[in-house]
């Protein structure tokens, strides 16, 4: 007997059905799930081939299906083939799409300095309030696992997990299993204690593997060791005589090579936008002197804007000149390039 295309659509049925409830599956509750119309003899029909061929048992008489061992393999073999070939794709797409990004972004950087005569810097996007995608652990020796973590924008991050003995494929099955069923498509802050203490307590003996996983799920959301600052124009400030003291001017160079506390300013924009200080939707911050949250530019005005690449993946741009310097077209020259960026990716 074949395992068909409706053998195989009735099965991962079942096995849906039965992480979500833990209840035996009948045909009633399978005839309304599947994306296929069959009538409740059919499937119970191809429920009795797929229990004769191993795939499901029934616990009890006159009561539903629940999935066997050999059908949670076929499950989870499956999945992973898919879930393997998705991050090998997106692997090669967010490779060239960095790369394309990257470039542009320091286009954007360039264009606006040499627009305004002023300085300027844009970081890259970061991806805010994400949502996990998948998670896949598998086997690398005795003593490590390496665990796979998707979260939406296609973010990709890799944890070795030690382990203190080895692990054999049906507990990386089940671990895997747990994870994706109760964590897929949750944001960071919806994993809350209550949810991860009952992800430990099903674990059994190796909770203390999940809670490592979940530390690695935390730090894939965050994503903020990826961020890039690209910078242009730092040597326009020696065209301002208030700005051009040696001491004053080092100093501002020094901040954008070394761009560390650039990061301040891009994290202080980005959660004032977010609060919607001038506005819902204007992205647009102005720091005026001491205003600023870098002390080497205390002299000077910051304004910035922030940008949008679609998936909740913000990023910001801004630029520093002199306080007397032109607002307007400051404002007008970020406004266009946000508006060009928000669009870019939709």
């Amino acid at each position: 007997m074949e395992l068909n295309e409706r053998k195989t659509k009735i099965l991962d049925a079942i096995i849906r059905n039965y992480l979500e409830s833990g209840d035996p599956v009948g045909s009633r509750t399978l005839s309304k799930y599947l994306d296929i119309k069959l009538s409740p003899a059919t499937i119970r029909n191809e429920m009795s081939d797929l229990e004769e061929m191993g795939y499901i048992i029934q616990p009890h008489t006159s009561s539903g299906r629940i999935p066997s061992d050999k059908g949670y393999r076929f499950y989870v073999d499956s999945m992973m083939a898919d879930r393997e070939k998705e991050v090998s794709d997106m692997h090669d797409m967010v490779v060239e799409k960095a790369e394309e990004l990257s470039g542009l972004l320091k286009q954007v950087a360039k264009l606006l300095a040499d627009n305004t005569n002023y300085a300027a810097l844009i970081s890259s996007p970061q991806i805010h309030r994400n949502k996990l995608k998948f998670i896949q652990l598998s086997k690398v020796d005795d003593g490590n696992i390496l665990a796979v973590i998707v979260v939406e924008g296609n973010i990709i991050k890799n944890k070795m997990i030690s382990v203190s003995e080895p692990m054999d494929d049906d507990t990386l099955l089940k671990l895997n299993l747990l994870l994706n069923t109760h964590l897929n498509g949750l944001s960071l802050e919806e994993i809350n204690l209550g949810l991860i203490t009952l992800i430990k307590e099903r674990a059994g003996i190796h909770s203390d593997v999940i809670a490592s996983v979940i530390d690695a799920v935390a730090d894939a959301v965050r994503a903020d060791e990826d961020l890039e600052i690209y910078t242009s124009g730092a040597n326009n400030i020696f065209k301002y005589p208030e700005l051009a003291d040696n001491q004053k001017a080092s100093e501002i160079i020094s901040t954008f090579e070394e761009k560390n506390e650039l990061g301040h300013l891009i994290s202080e924009s980005l959660a004032k936008d977010s609060e919607g200080r001038d506005g819902p939707g204007t992205g647009i911050q102005v720091y005026i002197g001491r205003e600023s949250p870098i002390e080497s530019m205390k002299d000077c005005s910051v304004v910035t804007a922030t940008y949008e690449l679609g998936d909740n993946m913000k990023g910001m741009m801004s630029i520093i000149g002199p306080k007397r310097m032109d607002y307007e077209k400051v404002a007008r020259a970020l406004k266009t390039l946000q508006e060009q960026l928000d669009t870019l990716y939709k």
